[in-house]
């Protein structure tokens, strides 16, 4: 293991499905843990895109949200998610 390596405890049911996963996509478990730490975001850097696109908005398209528009935005995204989790289970 090099100095950038460490390592992570998770069940024996995680491990296994990760293995499932990274066979099925020609990969590595190292590779898929690193790829999911890469593409999720952390609150801050959420926080800080929204605000990029809302300054976005407003220089070049001249539109303000209000409070009102970013509630419904996240209502809609819920109702979505909430879609795709049944239709996940639904498959299932």
């Amino acid at each position: 293991m090099s100095d950038d390596d460490t390592s992570i405890k998770v069940s024996k049911a995680a491990r296994e499905r990760l293995g499932l996963l990274a066979r099925e996509q020609g990969t590595t478990i190292r590779s898929l843990v690193e790829e999911l730490a890469a593409e999720r975001f952390t609150s801050a850097e959420l926080r800080e895109r929204g605000e990029k696109a809302r300054a976005y908005l407003r220089e070049h398209m001249g539109v303000e949200l209000t409070e009102a528009d970013e509630e419904n935005g996240q209502r809609l995204l819920r109702a979505i998610e909430a879609r795709a989790t049944r239709h996940r289970g639904a498959a299932a």
